[in-house]
């Protein structure tokens, strides 16, 4: 994962919320389509699709252009997306509702790549047990899913954030940072944790394995532009069941893909099928729908609400996490009905599921 990968700033939110309603991308149809992606195990495909031919073919299997541009940054991909410069980019659920959506932008989740299954983890230094936590500075990214996870982890130990401090801490200097004497507990995502763990005197107490299906990594898109152009929606689903499948293949043309995206993401074959392996990645279609369908969702989208909120991180006007309305794929939905802003639907991924894309 890139280093700014799966990071939440609030600097960013706040230029969401000044472009409001505005940043909704024209909804007319049309046949040019831009797509923003960044660095993360779970979203190489989509630069791997992109770099042989898959996007392509789908593309004019619609009659319709798409244009895949990586991002180095993270925040930067969902700011840009938000202002409406391009049509869907990947992101988690989580900063799916606290930046496009709470910045006004009607968002629909086209496609549910994979969940984190361990890329993410809670690390003690010289420490075996999650409850030795207690009261420790605790370095991690502020706001973002590492803080998310610290307040499931200590929830499931019946502990608070008030049991421990938290140390904000760039994700750039966490490797450096679990070195020094004074830092004792660090919670980040991969490829830091496998280079901390590295360090005889890391241990792992906690990871997303234990939260499964609350870290949802997503492929997003403006829903009045898909409204508008379904088939975009079909070719996107296309395309990431036919290179995921690939993806996953234990063919010589799977290892190949493999090893080319673990080293468009600076790592080797090794390190990415170990990132891989932490990562529940849905490669068939009808796996996918069925965790979107799940009666899980509606629970994991409501902690997620819950924290942002807590977190004032769905506005500052929100007078409580109901402010923005989630749409489930059954229609049910979370918070204000008359401000959805985030929906999961399954559409696209049943077509890829009984044939009919």
């Amino acid at each position: 994962m890139h280093i700014l990968s799966k990071m939440l700033s609030i600097t960013v939110l706040g230029v969401s919320l000044a472009l409001g309603i505005s940043a909704v991308a024209d909804a007319a149809p049309k046949n040019d389509f831009k797509v923003a992606w960044s660095i993360y195990v779970g979203w190489m495909p989509w630069g791997y699709a992109a770099d042989h031919g898959i996007v392509k073919k789908w593309a004019d299997k619609y009659g319709i252009k798409i244009e895949v541009t990586q991002f180095n940054d993270y925040v930067e991909s969902m700011n840009q997306y938000t202002a409406g410069a391009f049509d869907a980019v990947t992101l988690t659920n989580m900063d799916g509702l606290s930046i496009p959506a709470a910045g006004g932008v009607d968002t629909t989740a086209v496609i549910v790549g994979d969940f984190s299954s361990g890329n993410d983890a809670v690390i003690l230094k010289n420490k075996t047990t999650l409850a030795d936590i207690k009261n420790q500075n605790v370095n991690l990214v502020e706001y973002s899913v590492s803080h998310y996870l610290l307040a499931r982890a200590l929830e499931s130990i019946k502990l608070t954030e008030r049991d421990v401090k938290v140390v904000n801490t760039s994700d750039a200097d966490m490797v450096a940072a679990y070195k020094a004497t004074d830092v004792n507990a660090v919670v980040t995502w991969n490829p830091l944790v496998s280079t901390i763990l590295e360090e005889p005197t890391a241990r792992r107490v906690f990871d997303s394995s234990q939260i499964p299906g609350e870290i949802i990594d997503l492929m997003v898109a403006n829903s009045g532009v898909l409204k508008e152009n379904p088939n975009f929606g079909k070719a996107l689903a296309g395309i990431w069941f036919e290179t995921a499948a690939l993806l996953t293949a234990s063919s010589d043309d799977g290892r190949a893909a493999r090893e080319a995206m673990g080293s468009a993401s600076g790592t080797d074959l090794k390190g990415f099928e170990a990132q891989l392996a932490a990562t529940k990645l849905f490669s068939k279609p009808a796996d996918a729908v069925e965790f979107i369908t799940s009666k899980n969702l509606p629970k994991t989208m409501n902690l997620v609400r819950t924290f942002l909120f807590e977190k004032g991180l769905l506005g500052s006007g929100a007078a409580s996490p109901d402010v923005i309305g989630i749409e489930m794929p059954d229609g049910q939905i979370l918070g204000d009905s008359s401000n959805v802003k985030l929906r999961f639907t399954e559409t696209y991924m049943r077509a890829a599921a009984d044939g009919s894309l």
